[in-house]
């Protein structure tokens, strides 16, 4: 399937790194946002990744100049996604707001078009029931900041075509990502392991075992990981944690997958990490700094 149209459902940290790796893979894309102030924030995140890219003489004037005559921002969800060969659904973890939004990209979008959600955990195939084309629902779990992590996860379901799957995958490669195959499972593969590892990094925080910093740092330089758990936690955002170990929790009735009290009480303060300027750290800054956490 050749992929000219691009159209990405969101324009949240998410949704915005999605539609800037499509730019600049050379695809026509169309970020679309609910709200005028989040395409906006949306908009202005992107130009301000490929200025920093330009300041760090990684990347040129013209290579943006190039990105942004691919790139165009809608406040209409069916003018956004009309014609488009790739729809990519980036809206916030509530499963009644990804159904209603694919079966309004259904209703607007091509019978080719393949149609893909962006989820960390919930069900791909409740959502694809909530079109009439399941088959050409898949998932396509990316990883944040986007245009940086490698890393694609693919999640099909029973009703997932093999050629929806195939193009998923020839999509990845196209984008310079390297893809996995998981099935549709709660908490996929990543999110599983994920979420898993970062709330026992809070328990540990919060039993006094260690400094936020030197719980990350163990992982960093011990175990090689790029990031430390709770730094990752605060960029991810904790209220999306939260809900994806509660969602675990209830399919697997299984509460060692309850989110840590701490966790809980981050994410009711409005602690949501980076992008509420405070998290496990404290990024008001600019900076990450240490914060006092105690139950």
């Amino acid at each position: 399937m050749d992929i000219r149209i691009v159209a990405v459902i969101g324009a949240g940290t998410m949704g915005a790194g999605i539609a800037q790796v499509c730019a600049q893979t050379g695809w026509k894309t169309r970020l679309y946002d609910a709200f005028p102030e989040g395409l906006e924030k949306g908009m202005n995140s992107i130009h301000s990744f490929w200025d920093k890219g330009i300041m760090r003489g990684k990347t040129t004037e013209q290579q943006k100049l190039e990105w942004s005559a691919n790139l165009s921002f809608h406040e209409d969800i069916a003018e956004a996604v009309s014609n488009a060969d790739l729809v990519i659904e980036a809206v916030p973890e509530i499963m009644k707001l990804k159904q209603d939004v694919f079966r309004e990209i259904e209703k607007n979008s091509s019978s080719h078009s393949i149609l893909a959600t962006n989820t960390s955990g919930l069900p791909i195939g409740e959502i694809a029931e909530s079109t009439n084309c399941p088959e050409r629902v898949i998932g396509m779990h990316f990883f944040n900041p986007v245009p940086i992590m490698k890393l694609l996860e693919i999640v099909k379901h029973d009703s997932c075509s093999k050629n929806t799957i195939e193009v998923a995958q020839s999509i990845a490669e196209s984008m310079g990502k390297e893809s996995i195959l998981v099935n549709d499972v709660p908490g996929f593969a990543t999110s599983r392991l994920g979420v898993v590892l970062g709330n026992e990094a809070i328990r540990m925080l919060a039993d006094g075992v260690a400094s936020a910093t030197d719980i990350d740092t163990a992982m960093r330089l011990g175990y090689r990981h790029p990031m430390g758990p709770l730094e990752l936690t605060d960029l991810v955002g904790l209220d999306i944690r939260r809900d994806i170990l509660n969602n675990l929790a209830d399919s697997f009735d299984d509460e060692k997958y309850r989110p840590h009290p701490l966790l809980d009480r981050l994410v009711s303060e409005g602690s949501l990490g980076k992008k509420s300027g405070t998290g496990i750290y404290d990024w008001s800054s600019g900076e990450k700094e240490e914060r006092d956490l105690k139950l």
